[in-house]
């Protein structure tokens, strides 16, 4: 009778396991996450960065960006941002954080990179092909595109845009202007509310008044 449970449990863990293994070699990968990004607008992407070997750490990490107008790093302890720019455009081409002496991403540890970017090109997907350096000098460049279904072995980090906002609003810039121009119906039905609610307290004194009038009218009589 206790045969079914235990195989249904040891089927469970051994699903489980698969799982988590499955979910253990996609996150080893570098990868890139913004989830309100969309084309032509400005975001803050997260690189994710696992660091792979077993007896070194992750010391650098290089970024190729699309030619972004701007590009700003978040500040890190023990790590050192600088963005590149091309002379011509003034667009910025890559950003590398390097780890201060004695800082790395140790053996089972991740680290994230964030970076505010923008506008983001006005395409479906991007790419953002990375280079990983370890502590004992050892490259990694994650630069691989993905055709079809199949991964390769070192894809790029690659983000999905939504479709472009119609108002604006992706750009970062519309969405002030629109709420700027609101502010004189918001004046207006401001004004309207308080109107209102002057009159209510001014009928609601007569009425008081008038019953207080008729309690006094009742006793004298």
């Amino acid at each position: 009778m206790k045969i079914l449970p235990t195989r249904a449990v040891t089927a469970a863990g051994i699903t489980a396991a698969l799982l988590f293994t499955g979910a253990g070699i996609a996150s080893a990968h570098v990868s890139v996450v913004a989830p309100d990004a969309a084309q032509g607008g400005y975001s803050v992407l997260t690189f994710r960065v696992p660091t792979e070997s077993e007896t070194a750490g992750t010391t650098a990490l290089t970024v190729t960006l699309p030619g972004l107008k701007s590009a700003r790093t978040e500040p890190m302890p023990g790590w050192t941002a600088a963005v590149t720019k091309d002379p011509a455009s003034g667009l910025a081409t890559s950003v590398t954080w390097t780890a201060d002496p004695g800082v790395a991403v140790g053996p089972g540890q991740f680290q994230q990179f964030l970076l505010s970017a923008g506008p983001l090109p006005e395409q479906d997907t991007v790419s953002f092909p990375a280079v990983q350096t370890y502590s004992d000098g050892q490259v990694v460049a994650w630069d691989q595109e993905t055709t079809g279904d199949e991964e390769p072995e070192k894809p790029a980090p690659t983000l999905t845009l939504a479709a472009s906002s119609t108002d604006g609003d992706a750009h970062g810039t519309e969405s002030t202007t629109a709420t700027d121009g609101n502010t004189g119906d918001a004046s207006s039905t401001d004004d309207t509310a308080r109107w209102l609610g002057g009159v209510g307290l001014v009928l609601g004194a007569l009425a008081a008044a008038l019953g207080l009038g008729a309690v006094v009218k009742g006793r004298r009589s």
